[in-house]
């Protein structure tokens, strides 16, 4: 399987080409464009069960899209994301990787998806009980609202909750506020998450909250 990332960083695109026999599993409502001759079958997010804890407790969709080439000639097909931003591709070698709502967008075969619980400070912040969890061998495709970067953490962390993507599960999440009572409030800072452990988180450099606050007022 070939893909290129094109109109990065702020209206990112996967192009990929699909050799025969070969199969991509994307979100519900990912494919921008495909070749006629490629099947798409739907299916539950990883089982029925955990579809239903994904949707119902972790904001995220009840389906996902398989896209297999069934014929003879590589064909193309275009996957994006909802939100204007960056898409990243990592790959997997038998470790994990946890996603916000959101974020997730799209792997490979030999990858697994299922849920793991997020604990009620995820709750707290708005993001669910149930965090998303894809492990195995293959591609993972992702994507966030702006710019996404990677970073390493070793030891503690301070992340505003709307600007983490993705994390290694053996990062942990405790939402804090950001100072003292009044403090929080008068900066604007609000609660926080204090990430502690060791691994690869990844963060968004525009939060969709953050939008909605910005444009509630103009509206009225």
């Amino acid at each position: 399987m070939k893909y290129e990332i094109r109109y990065k960083p702020a209206f990112a695109a996967i192009f990929l080409t699909l050799s025969p026999g070969e199969q991509i599993i994307a979100e519900a409502g990912a494919m921008l464009s495909m070749a006629a001759k490629l099947s798409m079958t739907t299916q539950f997010s990883g089982g029925f069960i955990p579809a239903l804890l994904k949707k119902f407790l972790g904001g995220e969709s009840l389906f996902v899209n398989a896209f297999k080439n069934t014929s003879a000639q590589p064909m193309e097909l275009v996957l994006s994301q909802s939100t204007i931003g960056d898409i990243v591709a990592i790959e997997l070698k038998g470790n994990e990787i946890c996603f916000q709502p959101g974020a997730y967008l799209a792997h490979t075969p030999g990858v697994h998806m299922g849920v793991q619980w997020a604990g009620f400070s995820s709750w707290l912040a708005g993001e669910g009980l149930f965090r998303l969890k894809l492990s195995g061998n293959g591609l993972v495709f992702f994507g966030g609202y702006g710019g996404v970067s990677q970073r390493r953490v070793d030891g503690e962390f301070i992340v505003d909750s709307g600007h983490l993507l993705a994390y290694e599960p053996s990062i942990k999440m405790n939402l804090k506020l950001a100072g003292g009572l009044v403090g929080s409030i008068t900066s604007g800072e609000g609660l926080v998450n204090r990430l502690s452990g060791q691994g690869r988180i990844y963060l968004q450099s525009r939060s969709v909250g953050g939008l909605v606050r910005f444009v509630r007022p103009k509206l009225r």
